[in-house]
């Protein structure tokens, strides 16, 4: 419900202002929170059955032809653990990288849900809007993490079978 009226000019500014704004501040907060919460075994990062260790998402979306076009937002940071290639095979080192994987899960998840801010100082349909960008903008990005993680947790089995 818009209870902000502004002008369109100011409007379209501020959402193409606030978007940026929400995202690097919800990715942060996600950077913050500690390692041992990622660690945990949610429902959130659980593979489920019906994803069949990643495979559904090869199927049905055939994420293996697009998944190396996406950005891994962890190049923006100094300190962040990039997960576009594998720098090693190591137990610590795999795991560490299903904990960045959940973190960045959980941080597009987060990122989708500020879409009914712009419902303030904009008109409804605009909304709606809002909400497709945030879902084509990460979605794509969930769907990469939930396709990887089951197979680097097999890799994880292995690894720590063999050690």
């Amino acid at each position: 419900m818009q209870i902000i009226f502004l002008p369109v000019e100011w409007s379209i500014a501020l959402c193409f202002i606030l978007w940026p704004v929400l995202q690097i501040s919800i990715s942060t907060i996600c950077l913050f929170v500690p390692d041992t919460f990622y660690k945990k075994d949610i429902f959130l990062f659980r593979t489920l059955k019906w994803e069949r260790k990643g495979k559904f998402y090869d199927t049905i979306f055939k994420i293996r032809k697009w998944k190396r076009f996406l950005p891994d937002g962890a190049a923006i940071v100094k300190s962040g653990f990039q997960k576009k290639h594998l720098e090693q095979m190591s137990s610590e080192y795999i795991k560490k990288y299903l904990v960045e994987s959940r973190r960045a899960e959980l941080g597009h998840w987060l990122a989708i849900l500020p879409f009914w801010i712009f419902g303030l100082f904009t008109p409804f349909p605009v909304i709606i809007y809002m909400f497709l960008y945030a879902i084509i903008i990460n979605l794509p990005c969930i769907l990469a993490q939930r396709y990887n993680r089951p197979r680097f947790l097999e890799v994880l089995k292995k690894i720590e079978e063999r050690e």
